[in-house]
């Protein structure tokens, strides 16, 4: 699975003006269609999976280039704008109760492309999944509220979502891309850009935790009595004296990050995935009801109690700010940015709107690309091309 990439906004509160947003609607009208004309609707598809493509499209539509609005505004003009008969690409589902009617505008605009029912229930599982993974598999602090499925009558689909931090008062954007599926659980992050990275998250949708995912669902098939003896043994107030052996020896003071255990598990839910004994790790966060503190719970024994550690690094690699100008930590991939901007700008300059709105989205599309990138990874840009309920999580 590509998944392409995520973005830390600040919160920002309050709507945007009707007159801007008719506006956005009507430029994101123009540039699709020129987009869609010269590219296809699969290749623009691609494009609004690429999050600084993305963040540079918001700013030309006339939003703010940093803040959460970003996508939820953007998003919303964006399937405002687009006919799916007439441009072969469909946007469903939307911010808070939009999001629960994401099923549904799969199904009716599968129907509309002529889709078989596995293709639809493919498509829907995606869109599930990929929810599923941000929410539950990678623990970075941000809950999904947002959550747009793309797809083209082609049947290539990304998804743009966003989570909130309720501390920090920031946003995360994360982008998904269908091409070269591996799987939703083996590395689907490619280029993620953020804020900054954060320290010890929990990301059990990488590589690197493979032994760790192996182990969970070797622990949640066998039976609960045996899970229960290992959750005692981390959680008994008299073992907590072992703490000292868990210390980073680098940091001596320092406990590692491991011992933030879960309040609770549902046994409950713990005798249902027994019964249903998952084949997979994917198979296993798959199921309802298994949600962040299932997930943590496991990892944690698998890492402490069986040695299999889980990956704790944030899987951020690109974040918006001053200073990747001057190649620390490393180089600006400029080709790759100036391709997306002229791609933006040519679209601007032939879709069928005013001389003015034209002039002052290309000037914003030039303060934009102002040197404000920094690359958190030795990938370049180029590289990259290659109330949620409703959904199932």
């Amino acid at each position: 699975m590509l998944k392409t990439g995520v973005a830390n906004l600040p919160l920002h509160p309050g709507k945007a003006p009707k007159w801007l947003f008719k506006r956005m609607v009507k430029l994101s009208r123009g540039i699709t269609e020129v987009i869609i004309h010269e590219y296809g609707s699969d290749e623009f598809l691609r494009r609004l999976s690429d999050p600084f493509w993305f963040q540079a499209l918001s700013c030309v539509l006339g939003y703010d280039w940093h803040s959460s609005g970003t996508t939820t505004v953007t998003c919303g003009a964006l399937k405002e704008a687009i006919d799916p008969q007439e441009y072969g690409f469909m946007m469903a589902g939307g911010k808070g109760k939009a999001s629960r009617r994401t099923p549904q505008q799969i199904e009716e605009i599968g129907e509309m492309y002529n889709f078989s029912t596995a293709k639809i229930d493919e498509l829907k599982y995606s869109s599930r999944m990929a929810a599923k993974v941000d929410n539950t598999a990678i623990q970075d602090g941000h809950n999904l509220y947002h959550h747009v499925f793309l797809f083209s009558e082609d049947g290539l689909w990304g998804v743009i979502q966003q989570g909130m931090n309720s501390e920090t008062k920031y946003a995360r954007r994360y982008h998904w891309l269908s091409e070269r599926v591996d799987g939703f659980v083996c590395d689907p992050n490619n280029s993620i850009m953020g804020e900054k990275r954060q320290e010890s998250v929990l990301d059990m949708a990488t590589r690197q935790s493979e032994p760790a995912q192996k182990t969970c669902v070797d622990i949640a098939n066998d039976n609960p009595v045996h899970l229960k003896t290992d959750w005692a043994t981390l959680t008994r107030h008299h073992n907590q004296r072992t703490l000292d052996n868990w210390m980073n020896p680098e940091k001596k003071r320092e406990p590692i990050v491991h011992l933030d255990m879960p309040r609770s598990i549902n046994w409950n839910k713990m005798k249902e995935i027994y019964d249903f004994q998952p084949r997979n790790y994917e198979e296993l966060i798959a199921m309802k009801g298994v949600g962040p503190n299932t997930v943590r719970a496991l990892a944690l024994i698998s890492d402490l109690i069986y040695g299999d550690k889980p990956s704790w690094q944030d899987p951020i690699k690109y974040s918006f700010t001053v200073g990747g100008k001057d190649g620390v930590p490393f180089p600006v991939d400029r080709k790759a940015m100036d391709e997306s901007a002229e791609i933006i700008r040519s679209g601007v300059e032939q879709a069928k709107i005013g001389d003015r709105d034209k002039i002052h989205a290309i000037k914003r599309l030039k303060e934009f690309i102002s040197p404000n990138f920094k690359d958190f990874s030795t990938d370049s840009l180029a590289a990259r091309k290659e109330d949620f309920n409703s959904i199932g999580i």
